[in-house]
């Protein structure tokens, strides 16, 4: 499965989180970093939902870039 996920620069790292799964989050100190956390908290999530009986929700959300004039 494919989720989207988004990255935002906070005041002292990047902070993650994937709009499809609740509660889903993870923090880096690079945006790297941040990938890498928020890939291995999906698992985590996803494994977690599975173990306590909770259906998995597909990937629904979508990310498309908007260019306006500044």
């Amino acid at each position: 499965m494919k989720y989207a996920v988004v990255i935002e620069k906070t005041e002292t790292n990047f902070s993650a989180f994937v709009p499809d799964l609740s509660g889903c989050v993870a923090t880096g100190l690079t945006i790297e970093d941040a990938e890498k956390q928020i890939r291995e908290a999906i698992e985590f999530h996803i494994e977690g939902m599975k173990q306590d009986g909770e259906e998995v929700p597909q990937p629904s959300s979508c990310v498309e870039y908007i260019e306006v004039a500044a």
